[in-house]
Formats: structure tokens, sequence, C-alpha cells
């Protein structure tokens, strides 16, 4: 192999190794928010009942963490598809070929989605897992609130006032970064502008 050929592997040693990580730190967040949220309704039933006010802010940074998370496997798997191109040509044939069965099985980088979710015929079960974790992280989120609702207006209508309006704002801000980082496609038009003829 080439120098540059060499290098190239290397990378997708590397790349490969991140995409392995974030999985790995993808699953850490998961059940580390799920055990404090298990935590906080225990909490709140054993006559605590402030401590589900906690779950909505919990929940809410769970599911940023886990969509950072997603954020770095895409990165990952798009220079990881961009050096198996790349190193495909060098060759002369396909020999690398784990982004194009990412891309069948997983799901698709360059298409719209939510995270890792596409609503179309690329649906797939590790869309539908992202979007069971979403579930359940709104539900948790709600019956928080739900649960600690007169806890909260029993602390007095201005720490009502002033912990809805901060829960409100902070989670229209990350559904809004969501929406214009993941669905718009923001963040993948940024890899594909650096990446453009690359893998050709």
């Amino acid at each position: 192999m080439t120098d540059a050929t060499t290098l190239a592997a290397n990378q997708l040693a590397r790349m490969r190794g991140m995409n392995r990580y974030y999985h790995e730190r993808f699953f850490s967040d998961i059940r580390f928010t799920t055990t404090l949220i298990v935590g906080l309704l225990s909490l709140g039933f054993w006559d605590v009942p402030l401590a589900f006010l906690l779950i909505p802010p919990v929940a809410l940074l769970g599911a940023a963490s886990t969509a950072f998370d997603a954020s770095y496997l895409i990165f990952s798997r798009h220079y990881s598809e961009a050096l198996e191109r790349h190193l495909n040509a060098s060759v002369g044939r396909d020999v690398l070929v784990a982004h194009e069965m990412e891309n069948r099985y997983l799901f698709p980088i360059n298409g719209r989605k939510v995270v890792t979710a596409s609503f179309n015929r690329d649906f797939s079960w590790f869309g539908f897992m992202t979007l069971l974790y979403t579930a359940m992280g709104v539900v948790a989120f709600c019956f928080g609130l739900a649960l600690g609702w007169q806890a909260l207006f029993d602390a007095g209508s201005g720490w009502a006032v002033a912990y809805l309006v901060s829960l409100g704002v902070l989670l229209a801000a990350t559904v809004a970064a969501g929406l214009w980082w993941f669905v718009m496609g923001t963040g993948e038009r940024r890899l594909a502008a650096v990446l453009q003829g690359y893998g050709e």
C-alpha cells in the first residue's frame, strides 16, 4: 500500500473505533438517565413529591445527550463512508462495503430523518429504537410534571412560574436546535461540503 492508502486505512480504523465508542456512550447515557428517573420516581412516591419535578429536566438532558452521541455517530459514519469509497477506488474494486450495509440495515446518512429515524422505506429497527427511547423520555417528562404539579404550586406561584418558564425555554431551544441540526440536515450538509469528491 502507498503511504496515502495506509494513512486512509488508519483513519478508517480510527473512525470505526469512534463509531463503536459512541454506540457505547449512547447506551451508557440511556442507562444513567433511566436509573436517575426511576430513582426520582421512587423518591417522589416516598413522600418527597418535589422529586417528581426533577424528572422533566433529567429526561430533557438525557434526550439531548443521546442526540449528541448520535451526532458523533453520524460524523463517523460520513467519514467512514468517504474513506471506504476512497480505499475502494485506490484498489480498483469494492472491497469495503460496510458503509453500504449500514445505509441499508441501520439508517441512511444524507437523508431526511429525526436523528437516526427515517420515515420512509428506509425505516429500520434502529429507527424504531430511536423513537422508542424518545417516546419513553417524553412519557417520563410528562408524568414527572403531572405528578409534581401540586407540589410545584404548593411551593408558591413565583417558583411555579420560574420553573415552568425555565423548563419551557430549555425544551423549546432543544427542539428547535434538534430540528435545525438533524431534521433540516444542517450538520450533514456541513460534512458533505468538506467530503465532496473525496471518496470518488
